[in-house]
């Protein structure tokens, strides 16, 4: 007599969560190089990016569309965050879409390269703005609602140069050395909250700003640091999501991704 057998469905494995599912961030300057790498990141680690820029809309665009592709949410927000009223206005704009904020990535940036017996007063002040006081801005207008959820992760995006120096930008240099020490102060002030404030450091990076030096100038940057390559977009972001996703007993922190140029 012939046996019967029940076909048994197979067992799916159950799909695990994604570490920021449910969390909302803000990253600023997102448009572009280093802030487009870290919000593909966290979108593809299950959070709702909010993408700040200024004037490359085209590219947010583009980048908010890639981001629904991959099935997370994205909204757009323009706005100069080196103004008071505009970096109020992004941020309102996040609680508006979302109610909450949990993760800040203060990456926004700009440079205006001189000697300093050439500096104008307006390159410092444009770089100083947008670079540490859009910082300053943007993470007083989000502390509110993150030590409301008694929850955040705020992030700083400084320079080996604002460690290092580097001839030529001392208005850049100055604008990042401050931000280092400004997240330490936040990560004092909110780590009762559960809020933590960290740096990453980048070196010098395959980005735009980096692809504009002269082909000798890159060359001989290159040669000094001795991993002898530029860092990819994606690994500085890889550090902002691991301070972000498994950070939470580290704060006031200076992570430094740079190939060991400066150690």
């Amino acid at each position: 007599m012939a046996t019967a057998f029940a076909l048994i469905p197979e067992e799916r494995p159950l799909q695990q969560p994604k570490p920021l599912q449910g969390k909302v961030a803000l990253v600023t300057g997102a448009a572009r190089g280093i802030g487009r790498a870290i919000a593909i990141e966290l979108a593809s680690l299950g959070a709702a990016v909010a993408l700040n820029y200024r004037a490359s809309s085209a590219e947010a665009e583009q980048l908010s569309s890639e981001i629904q592709e991959m099935g997370a949410k994205s909204i757009l927000i323009q706005g100069d965050i080196s103004s008071k009223e505009e970096s109020k206005r992004v941020l309102e704009a996040v609680m508006d879409s979302f109610k909450q904020i949990d993760i800040l990535v203060n990456n926004a940036g700009i440079n205006r390269d001189r000697t300093l017996r050439k500096m104008t007063e307006k390159d410092w002040r444009d770089v100083v703005n947008t670079n540490l006081n859009g910082t300053f801005l943007c993470t007083r207008a989000a502390l509110p609602a993150m030590i409301q959820r008694r929850f955040g992760r705020i992030v700083n995006i400084a320079s080996v140069v604002g460690q290092a120096g580097a001839y030529g930008q001392a208005n850049y240099a100055a604008s990042k050395g401050a931000i280092i020490a400004f997240t330490k102060t936040v990560a004092l002030e909110a780590a009762p909250f559960n809020i933590t404030a960290n740096v990453v450091a980048p070196g010098y990076t395959a980005t735009d700003m980096v692809a504009g030096m002269p082909i000798n100038v890159r060359r001989e940057i290159e040669s000094r640091i001795p991993l002898k390559r530029l860092a990819e977009p994606q690994e500085i972001a890889k550090a902002v999501a691991f301070l972000i996703t498994d950070g939470g007993y580290i704060t006031g922190h200076e992570l430094n991704v740079n190939g060991g140029i400066y150690v």
